[in-house]
């Protein structure tokens, strides 16, 4: 009864089978371990700021370029403080509200951003406190630039003089007069009466949307597996009652030289 499993048509129809499941299964591990690797990354994220804000700082040239294993790291930098931008429409705590950035240039005649702390409201550069005068050392929590559009960042243009939707040196190079470091720092202790602004995790190590995408795609891919499988039994179930009911001439052997009824 199944001989037609020998046919060319069934032939084709396992071999199809046959490869569709593994390779639906390897691209479902894939998927998982994708999902995992970020679920790693952001764990070993999490652990790196916590242990980060404990560690002692380290000169600002030492941790650059900022990377997954830098980022969040505290680093320390001196030089005197100058221009200072506001960047609107940031959260923390649940409220609204705005960063105080203020570029600090260092004797390597480039200037890094400094989060100096967070303000509730609208952005209002008469609400924001003035930097300190003279020569300075901060301390803080080492970042990359922000990419507008990631990570909640804003990517409006048209904004008042003075203000910054992304604090970047791409966003910035065109606001102030220095050369800039590719990175940026927020204070451990923010200045004057302001919140200081906690560091955030690199891009590509939270469990963000692209993350559950993942974890969707997964089961996904699973799901098609199965889908073969049952397909397949389908029709085989399909098949082989057709046999049997054609072995009980249940079915006309030749269906295509059945006579026609005439009226």
């Amino acid at each position: 009864m199944y001989r037609f499993l020998l046919t060319p048509r069934w032939w084709g129809i396992n071999v199809f089978v046959l490869l569709a499941i593994p390779f639906c299964v390897f691209m479902g591990s894939w998927q998982l371990s994708r999902f995992e690797g970020r679920v790693q990354d952001h764990r070993a994220a999490s652990e790196q700021a916590a242990s980060g804000r404990d560690e002692a700082a380290r000169p600002l040239a030492t941790m650059l370029p900022v990377d997954k294993g830098t980022s969040g790291r505290r680093v320390t930098a001196s030089g005197r403080y100058g221009e200072q931008l506001l960047v609107p429409g940031r959260e923390l705590d649940g409220k609204r509200g705005f960063y105080v950035l203020t570029l600090l240039r260092t004797d390597s005649g480039k200037a890094l951003p400094v989060v100096r702390g967070w303000l509730p409201g609208t952005a209002d550069a008469g609400r924001a406190p003035a930097a300190p005068a003279g020569e300075v050392t901060v301390t803080g929590a080492l970042q990359a630039s922000e990419t507008p559009g990631d990570n909640g960042v804003s990517a409006q243009g048209g904004l008042p003089a003075g203000q910054t939707a992304a604090i970047s040196s791409a966003s910035l190079v065109n606001l102030v007069p220095y050369r800039l470091y590719d990175a940026w720092v927020t204070l451990d202790e923010a200045d004057a009466g302001m919140k200081a602004v906690p560091a955030s995790a690199p891009d590509g190590t939270g469990l963000d949307l692209k993350a559950f995408q993942n974890l969707g795609y997964t089961g996904e891919w699973f799901v098609f597996a199965g889908f073969v499988v049952f397909m397949w039994f389908r029709l085989l179930r399909r098949e082989v009652e057709f046999q049997r009911d054609a072995a009980l001439g249940l079915v006309p052997e030749n269906p295509e030289r059945t006579p026609v009824p005439s009226g």
